[in-house]
């Protein structure tokens, strides 16, 4: 689908940023590279303590769609991105880390969707990268829709994929939940009990770059974090939350083969 510039919704990316300055320049680029360009960038800086704020600087002094956003104290992902999503002026809301990077036909392909479909809630499947954000071959298949119950047993959706569309999604129900650790799978939780499912684009839009600090690195710390999301968050009941568990485990391993 092609947008003209009279119809073309605006999309504000959301991305939280706290010590990416190796990343961050390649992150920004991958927006700009988009073959969809009305958007705009919304940087908010967790109080970084490299160069991350100066990169941002200098490329926002020559592309007046990035805005640089502080939080006056080191909060977290959430509370970042929250703040974004809070100053968003776009109809489309989507979220980037700092440390991925976008398919140049990423946004305009999820807007032709969500537009043609009148979807509220949308992914699209992505590929690992190394380091260098060079793709690994390693591509991971989303399914077509996904429920809320379903969500909870196959943590499938990334976040770098998602897009929100906000006339049909109430703002307040995109703010993350404050937990400093697998807020985004929460969030998609809430989402889903309010709009029933969110649909994806089987195809690798996205890349999903994988280094030895990445949030989700460490497979204990990330089975640690879902089953307190499951039972203390979601407040599942135990056995109920323990088949979801087990579900998750399963699909972990089968994502990452």
């Amino acid at each position: 689908m092609n947008f003209s510039a009279d119809d073309a919704p605006t999309v504000s990316i959301v991305t939280p940023v706290h010590n990416a300055a190796e990343f961050i320049a390649d992150t920004i680029v991958s927006v700009q590279a988009q073959t969809y360009v009305d958007w705009e960038l919304l940087l908010i800086d967790d109080c970084s303590t490299d160069e991350s704020v100066e990169i941002i600087r200098s490329y926002q002094s020559a592309d007046p769609r990035i805005k640089l956003l502080h939080l006056e104290q080191n909060e977290g992902a959430a509370v970042a991105r929250n703040k974004g999503t809070e100053q968003a002026h776009g109809r489309y809301l989507a979220f980037l880390d700092a440390d991925d990077v976008w398919l140049p036909a990423k946004l305009e392909t999820q807007v032709a969707f969500m537009q043609k479909n009148t979807h509220a809630f949308t992914y699209t499947g992505y590929e690992f990268a190394d380091a260098n954000a060079q793709p690994n071959g390693n591509v991971v298949a989303v399914p077509t829709s996904i429920t809320y119950k379903q969500a909870l047993k196959n943590h499938i959706i990334w976040t770098s994929t998602v897009m929100l569309d906000l006339e049909q999604v109430d703002r307040a129900v995109a703010y993350m939940p404050n937990v400093r650790r697998g807020q985004d799978a929460a969030t998609w939780w809430q989402i889903l009990r309010a709009v029933g499912t969110a649909y994806g684009i089987n195809r690798p839009l996205a890349y999903y770059r994988r280094t030895h600090t990445s949030l989700s690195a460490n497979k204990l710390k990330a089975a640690k974090r879902t089953w307190y999301l499951l039972r203390h968050v979601e407040e599942l009941p135990i056995g109920y939350c323990v088949q979801n568990f087990l579900w998750y485990g399963y699909n972990a391993v089968r994502k990452r083969l």
